[in-house]
C-alpha cells in the first residue's frame, strides 16, 4: 500500500501507523449493544468516552446491519444520528457516519460529517453523487446480498477473487481522489465461519488493489463461533486477538466496540514494531 493517509474533507489522517474507529450504535436493535446508546445524549456521551479512550474516528450509525434487521425510513435514520454527528463534530472530533442512504449522508456532512462508512459500497440511487459531492472520506465495502438475507446462504467459487473483483468494481465507478478511499472486505457480512477467517489469513492480498484496509471484527458471531463465546458483549478477547492480526498483517484501521482495550493492545503492538526507538 503507497497511500499512506486517508482524506476526510479537510482532515488528513495519518495512516502510518494503525488507526481505531470507535462503534457508537444510535439504533435498538443492534447485534451487541443495541438500545444502550439510543438516545442523543446518551450516543454522545458514549462518543466522547470513546475519545478519550484513544478513538481516532467515531463511527454513528442509525440503522442496525445485523442479519434479518429491520430496515429504517430516511426520517428514523436522521432523527438518530444528525444531533449526535453534529455535536461530536464540534467538539473537534473525526465523525463518520455509517449509512448506505444518500440523504443521509449529505445531511451528515452538511453538520461535520468527514466519513461516509456504506455496507452496500454506494451501491444504492443517489449514493454515488452524494458521496462525491460530499468531499466525505468514504469506505467501500464488500457484502454479498443485503443485510436481511445475507447469511441464508452465502456461496463462493473463489472468496478472494470475488471479493477483490467487487472492490474493483466499486472504485471504478467511484468519482473520488484515490486518497479519500479506504477499502473494507466485509468480514461477516456474506460470509460463513471459515470464509470469514480466510478474509483475516490473507488481509495482505487485498493490499494489491493500492487502498488502506478498514477491518470490522468487533464481537461478531464467528468469533463467538470458534471460541464459543456464545454472548457478543463478551467477545473483547477474540475481538481485540483478530483486530491485532489484521493490522500485523496490513490492515490500517479497525472498527472496534472495545476502544480502552484495543488502543492497549495496538501500544504494545507498535512498541515491538519499534523497540529501537526504547530505552
Amino acid at each position: 500500500m503507497s497511500q499512506k493517509f486517508w482524506q476526510c474533507r479537510d482532515r488528513s489522517i495519518d495512516l502510518s501507523s494503525p488507526k481505531i474507529m470507535g462503534i457508537v450504535n444510535v439504533t435498538p436493535d443492534s447485534f451487541s449493544d443495541g438500545g444502550k446508546y439510543y438516545s442523543s445524549v446518551q450516543a454522545i456521551e458514549h462518543g466522547l468516552q470513546l475519545a478519550e479512550e484513544g478513538a481516532d474516528i467515531l463511527d454513528i450509525g442509525g440503522e442496525s446491519t445485523r442479519p434479518e434487521a429491520d430496515e429504517v425510513s430516511v426520517h428514523s435514520e436522521l432523527e438518530r444520528v444528525i444531533p449526535v454527528i453534529e455535536a461530536l463534530s464540534a467538539r473537534g472530533l473525526v465523525v463518520s457516519v455509517d449509512t448506505s442512504k444518500p440523504e443521509v449522508m449529505t445531511a451528515a456532512a452538511q453538520v461535520g460529517a468527514q466519513i461516509i462508512n456504506d455496507v452496500y459500497a454506494l451501491r444504492r440511487e443517489g449514493a454515488l453523487e452524494a458521496a462525491e459531492k460530499s468531499g466525505c472520506g468514504v469506505c467501500l465495502m464488500h457484502m454479498q446480498g443485503e443485510p436481511r438475507t445475507m447469511q441464508k446462504n452465502p456461496v463462493y467459487n473463489d472468496l478472494m477473487a470475488e471479493v477483490k473483483s467487487f472492490l474493483a468494481q466499486a472504485l471504478r465507478d467511484l468519482g473520488v481522489p484515490a486518497e479519500r478511499i479506504v477499502l473494507d472486505p466485509g468480514f461477516g457480512f456474506g460470509k460463513t465461519v471459515s470464509q470469514n477467517f480466510e478474509l483475516l489469513a490473507k488481509t495482505e492480498d487485498f493490499l494489491s488493489l493500492g487502498y488502506p484496509l478498514l477491518y470490522g471484527m468487533s464481537r461478531k458471531s464467528s468469533l463467538g463461533a470458534v471460541t464459543g463465546v456464545a454472548k457478543a458483549e463478551e467477545r473483547l478477547i477474540s475481538s481485540v486477538t483478530a483486530h491485532l492480526l489484521a493490522v500485523e498483517r496490513g490492515a490500517s484501521i479497525v472498527r472496534v466496540h472495545d476502544v480502552k482495550q484495543m488502543k492497549e493492545a495496538l501500544t504494545i503492538y507498535k512498541a515491538m514494531v519499534h523497540y529501537k526507538d526504547l530505552k
